[in-house]
């Protein structure tokens, strides 16, 4: 077993004051239980048990007195009670005993000296049967894949995990880091395909290790599945999410099945629980607090970037590369990045955010806005000149901030830059690798940030200013690679006419204007892959769209 950074937590958390039993979660085959069994060699008893074992499991189903439960488990397990505060119990697949997740209270009110530990693979789908978690007399931690912090020491690369965590990073060391970042980016954060790659160093055998961590989630399915319908749907969610990490998406249309939005949304949010993958919603606000537009289309953060690789196609793409965010238009680094930064996030509450300018004329988009010390802080990943930034240029000019992030293949480095309104920022531009100590720079960036005008020099952009034109207001839509959206509408056509108001409020969740229909139905129009089902009165409030033979031949080959 490798080091997992969560153990400094766990420590912690043995020591603190009113200490509660804990509830570790995350998704299956993170590696919660071996870390637990880990911890476990710090106690002088340790005690594991497992509530798919029928002689543990009938104890919590025949006992109400939890010093019982304890003496009981205690004796099964030929361990002294005398020891009770130098002694970790761990209970293990908690979800088969839904009671027992209700007697946590009982070990924080009735036996507090003994440290308690619980997990299990899908808690979160207990919520709304009868079952709630006790409020106030437990916590929580979450485990995540391994990062790659966790991936060099487990590789043994003392030195390179030494000039990881040095601020700043050292020029000699990048070359270094960003060859092992390949490996690790190429692998992914799985702690059974790590564990395997470290032993063996082959790429080519981890194929079935990726095959059946796949088949485990899918046969997951089953236990949280009301019927076979049920069981397809969720099935079909979980391909299909790995074939959308990285991407934003619409619940209609998606994967191209024929199921309804509101039950691919609900599934979505299923299998969230589960950890298994996250949906990240856009902010509009510059500052804290980062309020999530639900109305907008969420981006889909799946569980690990390795198996996003595996399954989607990748690997041979990545060996052959030097500049990752050439990989599927910039989306694997962009999803790594994103995995890297809630690595060290222990909390469940903790999730990405990005952001996205309120004007529908304008799709402006940063990758990432991370909240930290009150404020909220631009990311982006790109590669490229400082003038492939506009986005984070957008946001500072709204933003009290005068700095912002950009994580990329290039070295360590601090610019001044002049936004075209003006504003003057600092970018500090981070190797992909540095994702996972981005805390530590906000800080370094705050101490650093010069004070007189002449430290660093300013690298001037055009001085064309953000206006847009009617021209650019005019979209134009490329039939070989046409956007997702666009292609949700045609979708959205197929099997029937839809009204104007169908597709915007109800498939795209922005408001009926004109202006959004200007945005996405006329190009549509234009380009004759929808048409009008009444020609003769087009302005007609129950004027409806249909899908053309030039817009079905163009969905086929999408």
């Amino acid at each position: 077993m490798f080091y997992r950074e969560i153990l400094n937590d766990l420590e912690k958390w043995r020591t603190s004051y009113g200490r509660k039993p804990l509830i570790l979660r995350g998704a299956r085959q993170v590696g919660k239980t071996t870390v637990v069994n880990e911890f476990g060699k710090q106690f002088k008893q340790y005690i594991y048990i497992n509530l798919e074992n029928p002689e543990y499991k009938e104890i919590f189903k025949s006992y109400s007195d939890i010093t019982k439960i304890t003496a009981r488990i205690f004796h099964l397990n030929n361990k002294q009670l005398s020891l009770l505060k130098d002694t970790l119990l761990f209970i293990d697949e908690i979800q088969e005993v839904p009671t027992a997740i209700n007697f946590l209270r009982y070990f924080k009110e009735e036996v507090s000296e003994l440290p308690v530990i619980a997990a299990g693979s899908m808690l979160e789908t207990l919520l709304g049967k009868n079952i709630t978690f006790p409020v106030g007399r437990v916590t929580f931690r979450i485990l995540r894949p391994v990062s790659f912090s966790e991936f060099l020491r487990a590789m043994g690369k003392d030195l390179a995990l030494e000039q990881l965590k040095n601020v700043p990073l050292n020029d000699y060391a990048h070359g270094t880091l960003l060859t092992l970042f390949h490996t690790y980016a190429l692998i992914g954060g799985m702690p059974e395909i790590v564990d395997h790659y470290v032993k063996n160093q082959d790429i080519t055998a981890l194929g079935e290790i990726y095959n059946s961590l796949l088949d485990s989630y899918l046969g997951d399915a089953e236990k949280y599945a009301v019927s076979k319908q049920e069981l397809q749907l969720i099935r079909f969610t979980i391909q299909q999410a790995i074939h959308h990490a990285g991407k934003r998406f619409t619940f209609q249309g998606f994967g191209n099945g024929n199921y309804k939005s509101r039950e691919i949304g609900e599934t979505l949010r299923i299998l969230e629980k589960t950890h298994l993958l996250h949906l990240i919603y856009p902010t509009v606000s510059y500052t804290i607090p980062a309020i999530e537009d639900y109305r907008k289309s969420p981006r889909l953060q799946f569980l690990d970037t390795g198996l996003l690789n595996y399954f989607v196609g990748l690997q041979n793409e990545i060996l052959g590369t030097k500049e990752l965010n050439s990989i599927y238009q910039g989306t694997l680094i962009e999803h790594l990045v994103g995995q890297e930064i809630l690595s060290y996030q222990t909390f469940p509450l903790d999730k990405l955010r990005y952001w996205v300018r309120q004007k529908n004329t304008s799709s402006a988009e940063v990758d990432y806005v991370y909240p930290f010390q009150g404020k909220l802080i631009p990311i982006e990943v790109k590669s490229g000149t400082i003038g492939k930034i506009k986005s984070l240029q957008l946001f500072i000019n709204e933003s009290p901030l005068n700095y912002g992030i950009r994580f990329y293949a290039g070295e360590f480095s601090l610019d001044k830059v002049k936004t075209q309104e003006g504003k003057t920022f600092y970018l500090l531009n981070l190797p992909y690798f540095l994702a996972s100590q981005l805390e530590h720079y906000i800080l370094w960036l705050q101490k650093n940030i010069p004070q007189e005008e002449n430290e660093i020099k300013i690298l001037q952009e055009s001085k064309e200013k953000y206006i847009i034109t009617k021209k650019e207001r005019e979209i134009k839509l490329d039939l070989e690679n046409l956007p997702e959206k666009y292609l949700s509408i045609l979708k959205f056509c197929k099997t029937e006419p839809k009204k104007g108001k169908e597709i915007i409020e109800e498939l795209l969740g922005l408001t009926y204007q004109s202006r959004n229909k200007k945005i996405f139905i006329k190009p549509l129009l234009d380009l004759k892959l929808i048409d009008y089902t009444d020609k003769d009165y087009l302005k007609s409030k129950k004027q409806t769209y249909t899908l053309t033979e030039i817009g079905k031949s163009v969905l086929s080959k999408n």
